[in-house]
């Protein structure tokens, strides 16, 4: 069990803190499995009533610890990786709690997509959010690109995919990626006064308005997830992520030939 993820439990709120601070949290396999246990624990908790999912440090999560690809021996094939994740994160749609996330510095990639997976996201003044993936010759494969589209449409989400733009807490509060900015040292507060009155309504209201939310858009998102398992899984065997990797490794112009 790794201490870099944790979840701390006070009457009916519950509190997970990314804690891989020297890394501005960004994510290994051993925290992605702690979260996944996580979050079963929590759906075996009926008494929590709201969960605040916060970060240490300076940025709420950097994305994937690069540094960590490839350490961890495993048979699983990639397209077995990417299953096992996509069902990890998906637990999320079995906790009752609503999930408030409270941002700072940045949230990129596929913690970026995960944050957007949870109810409601609040920014810090200095949050900023990035899906730099097509730069690294791969497609953001965790649910995120629908989310954003049915927030923000087919412009913001192309330009985010496409050129990897970086969108400041204003922006994305003006999108409605956010609901809400606030000064960095009031963030702690405003997320857990907002999980406080949500554990304070009857817990069956709650609930149901979550449902009736749920049914306007997750359909949409498990089908943009089953469609980036499969091109994700084409794409790691390409002959464009072939021509990327080599062209990288010998510092030269790559020669992309759309296959």
């Amino acid at each position: 069990m790794t201490d870099k993820i944790t979840l701390d439990v006070k009457g009916s709120i519950a509190t997970i803190t990314n804690r891989n601070v020297d890394k501005h949290n960004a994510f290994d396999d051993e925290m992605d499995a702690q979260l996944f246990a996580i979050f079963d624990e929590l759906a075996a908790t009926p008494t929590v009533r709201a969960i605040v999912w916060r970060g240490e440090g300076k940025s709420w999560s950097s994305g994937r610890d690069v540094s960590a690809i490839g350490t961890n021996v495993t048979e699983m094939t990639h397209h077995e990786l990417m299953s096992r994740g996509h069902a990890g994160i998906q637990k999320i749609w079995s906790i009752e709690a609503p999930i408030i996330v409270a941002i700072q510095g940045w949230a990129i990639g596929g913690s970026f997509q995960r944050a957007l997976l949870c109810d409601v996201r609040i920014a810090a003044e200095d949050a900023r959010f990035m899906l730099p993936e097509l730069g690294h010759g791969v497609i953001p494969d965790t649910g995120g690109m629908g989310v954003l589209y049915e927030m923000c449409g087919h412009g913001l989400v192309s330009d985010m995919v496409l050129t990897g733009r970086r969108l400041s807490a204003d922006e994305a509060l003006s999108h409605g990626i956010v609901s809400r900015v606030v000064p960095n040292d009031e963030l702690d507060a405003t997320a857990h006064e907002m999980a406080e009155k949500i554990a304070a309504s009857p817990a069956v209201t709650v609930k149901l308005a979550r449902k009736v939310i749920a049914h306007l858009s997750r359909p949409q998102i498990r089908t943009s997830m089953e469609d980036e398992l499969i091109y994700q899984t084409f794409l790691n065997k390409s002959e464009d992520f072939a021509e990327f990797r080599a062209a990288r490794a010998e510092e030269r112009e790559p020669n992309y030939r759309g296959s």
